[in-house]
């Protein structure tokens, strides 16, 4: 039996020629970059040209790219980073109840150093609201996170009219890219935003590498000290080789971005025609067509998602809940909780599945097949 990963928002592969830059730039660049001698200049220049590469990637200048161990780091630096820098001119900081965790812990660590938090909620339709933000704005608001696509049901968020409302405001507008890199088209600069991140792992890239856009103008204290890496914001040796790995990510996720989008969006449709012809009983969380290509997260009624995902992977299909399961407990999705309420049953029995380049349409119709056949057999 044929297994089918359908999880890739919580990892991709490395794409082969990922593969082939990571081993070949191992041993070509392994000398660290701040030595002078000619191991360290030509690492060093292996990092200035990935810099410039992934800068323009967003119409960004290179000058305003950090690099990170992956979208985590970023989102903290992001968050906990501008408010230490801000924390004189304002102690109040806007984010939303269905932020992954690498924001809302960063968040609740900011409460317990004396920060005011607000946390927008989101709707049934898996959006905030733009009104939400503007009744919640203050003078003393240093920064707003938002995340450009959620990793639970892959909805995109209104960012451009949150960057409009942000205009006039002194508060620096953070966007949590991670899902929605490599899937829509970014230019930071009409945009609107002052900090976004990226994590390579989710576009075919290595783990262990990422970056965090910082317009110029941002004011940003350091999380790691030691050395004067990264313009003194970042300090240790700098991954060369995963900044190369990330490079060659970068480039075919521009490369390809609306291919890949094309064919994972038929991957999905098929998927879910394929449950409708064998009467599956299924409502899909969040708005359906204004979700990123890959994504869709769908309740099952009657069923509860420890006991689905069990069945799918026995049945060679992998995907994934935003639920945190621990031995003896199961906590719901803090994303469906915050769209729909603690006791709605959706929150237990909701599924996400995601495509990506392991994929084929005829796999994601096979797939849709053992998952009929499962929910049938469970109800």
């Amino acid at each position: 039996m044929e297994a089918i990963y359908l999880d890739h928002a919580a990892t991709t592969p490395m794409s082969e020629e990922v593969k082939e830059t990571v081993c070949r730039e191992a041993d070509a660049y392994f000398g660290n970059p701040s030595s002078i001698h000619s191991f360290g200049r030509r690492a060093r220049k292996l990092l200035d040209e990935a810099r410039k590469v992934i800068a323009a990637s967003i119409h960004a200048s290179d000058r305003e790219i950090i690099f990170t161990s992956g979208g985590t780091e970023a989102d903290n630096m992001a968050l906990i980073g501008t408010a230490l820098a801000r924390r004189h001119e304002g102690r109040h900081i806007i984010t939303t109840a269905q932020e992954h965790h690498a924001v809302l812990h960063a968040a609740e660590h900011l409460e317990k150093q004396g920060f005011d938090v607000t946390y927008l909620p989101v709707y049934e339709n898996g959006k905030i609201s733009p009104a939400d933000l503007n009744a919640a704005l203050r003078p003393d608001t240093i920064v707003v996170s938002v995340m450009f696509a959620n990793n639970e049901t892959g909805v995109i968020q209104p960012i451009a009219e949150i960057a409009a409302l942000l205009r006039d405001h002194p508060a620096y507008f953070h966007t949590d890219a991670v899902q929605a890199f490599g899937s829509i088209d970014m230019d930071v600069r009409q945009l609107g935003v002052d900090l976004l991140s990226v994590s390579g792992h989710k576009i075919n890239g290595p783990k262990g590498i990422g970056f965090l856009y910082a317009a110029q103008h941002v004011k940003l204290e350091p999380l790691l000290f030691g050395g004067e890496q990264e313009r003194k914001r970042r300090s240790g040796t700098e991954n060369t080789t995963g900044a190369a790995g990330l490079v060659t990510a970068v480039k075919h996720a521009a490369e390809k971005r609306q291919a890949r989008a094309e064919a994972y969006g038929s991957y999905k449709e098929a998927f879910l025609n394929e449950l409708k012809a064998e009467n599956v009983a299924f409502s899909v969380n969040g708005l359906l067509e204004e979700t990123i290509p890959s994504t869709v997260n769908l309740s099952f009624p009657g069923t509860h998602v420890e006991q689905l995902l069990m069945n799918f992977d026995l049945a060679g299909v992998a995907a994934a809940s935003g639920s945190a399961c621990t031995a003896g407990s199961h906590e719901p999705s803090h994303v469906l909780v915050a769209m729909y309420g603690k006791e709605d049953t959706r929150t237990m029995n909701s599924v996400r599945f995601s495509f990506g380049i392991l994929n084929t349409l005829e796999q994601s119709q096979e797939a849709a097949r053992r998952i009929a056949k499962i929910i049938k057999r469970l109800v």
